[in-house]
């Protein structure tokens, strides 16, 4: 029996969270007189935590056999940590709070992606239609909040993003632990794994992905609302981001019929260089925004959808909770953190537009390793290395 809805509600109030938080927590900051390098530098830590606190909890997962224990912990920490800044607008506190509630809540979502893969089993294909869940979370999330903020206080995110965390610790205990992979011979270790060349490229290249988002996740809402669009129009340009990676996840097990994964990957770095030059040198028309926003749908959606697909592939068996660890640590948590960090530098000295163009030159990197670093041998033997077109 496949716990679809059990899942399909952690991964609601998951990425409710990050819809609540991401585009509002900065204005938040930015409301308490913090500097944009004091904003950057407490947003960067969630991307930080990323990149420690999987490795770490995917090992004493492993280790002890407590998946879903650690899932818990980790909702319940994360709640306690982000409890504090309703007593602190010092920086040194919020630092401390933000360090907390990251180290925990960076915990779970690999655990929960292989959980969700182990009681799939055979019906790996079916991860999509559990996972945009997640995605009608962020839109519920982002919208309810975006159109609030015209009327409320900006403190309302700090009571709606705890109610939300609250969501995630209940669904944490109803979500049941899955059986272990059964020990069998791998036919490659972890080491062999990542010495190779395709996988480096893949890992290298999701790594300059994030980066290039950097700037979107920390300034995005803070850039529209100085450039005179309201909180509202903020919610719906992230909700229409978020339309479109849902469009794309339902579509992929077609897409991935038609094209190999490598092919998929591409698409998405080229259209990330695209997008990040037109926000960056186009925001002032309204028709350009949309545009760039809709390609979120190619920039996240499809991107991710395939590279979870091809790390599954790659890392199987008792390798699956390292290779998703790292997965998140060098992209979301590593590249996430280089290009949140480098846009608080660079947005008061250089201006929101080359802030924008540096991103869409990480997504320029990152296209151009993948592209020599992952060679095709045709569609069977991509399909061979790990790309199931199912994904």
């Amino acid at each position: 029996m496949i716990p679809y809805w059990r899942l399909s509600a952690y991964y609601f109030f998951y990425f409710s969270f990050v819809g609540a938080f991401s585009p509002y927590f900065a204005l938040y900051l930015q409301s308490i007189s913090l500097s944009a390098t004091d904003i950057a530098l407490l947003m960067s830590l969630m991307q930080l935590m990323r990149v420690l606190a999987p490795n770490l909890w995917g090992w004493l997962a492993e280790k002890l056999g407590m998946r879903i224990a650690i899932v818990r912990l980790s909702a319940l920490a994360s709640l306690a940590g982000f409890s504090v800044f309703f007593v602190t607008t010092d920086f040194a506190g919020l630092f401390a709070a933000m360090a907390l509630m990251a180290f925990f809540w960076s915990a779970a979502l690999p655990l929960i992606e292989g959980l969700a893969f182990a009681h799939l089993g055979e019906a790996a294909h079916r991860y999509g239609s559990i996972r945009v869940w997640g995605s009608v979370g962020f839109i519920v999330a982002v919208l309810a909040l975006g159109h609030s903020l015209d009327r409320l206080p900006i403190e309302a995110v700090l009571w709606v993003t705890a109610t939300i965390l609250g969501g995630i610790v209940l669904c944490s205990f109803a979500v049941p632990e899955a059986p272990r992979p059964p020990a069998q011979r791998e036919t490659a270790s972890f080491g062999d794994t990542l010495r190779r060349p395709e996988v480096q490229a893949l890992f290298g290249a999701c790594f300059l992905m994030s980066a290039a988002h950097g700037a979107l996740y920390v300034f995005y809402s803070i850039f529209l609302v100085d450039i005179g669009y309201d909180k509202a129009l903020v919610g719906w340009m992230w909700t229409l981001g978020v339309v479109a990676e849902i469009i794309v996840f339902m579509l992929m097990p077609r897409i991935a019929q038609r094209f190999s994964l490598r092919a998929i990957l591409l698409f998405s770095f080229a259209c990330a260089v695209a997008r990040f030059l037109m926000i960056g040198w186009g925001a002032d028309s309204l028709a350009v925004l949309l545009v760039a926003q809709g390609l979120h749908g190619a920039t996240f959606g499809a991107y991710h959808a395939a590279a979870i697909a091809v790390v599954n592939q790659w890392f199987p068996g008792r390798l699956q909770s390292h290779g998703q660890a790292l997965y998140g640590s060098l992209s979301f948590g590593a590249g996430g953190m280089l290009g949140g960090l480098l846009s608080g530098y660079t947005w008061d000295s250089l201006g929101a537009a080359w802030t924008y163009t540096i991103g869409s030159g990480f997504a320029l990197l990152g296209f151009i390793w993948l592209l020599f670093g992952w060679r095709s041998r045709g569609r069977a033997a991509g399909l061979a290395a790990g790309a199931n077109p199912q994904q």
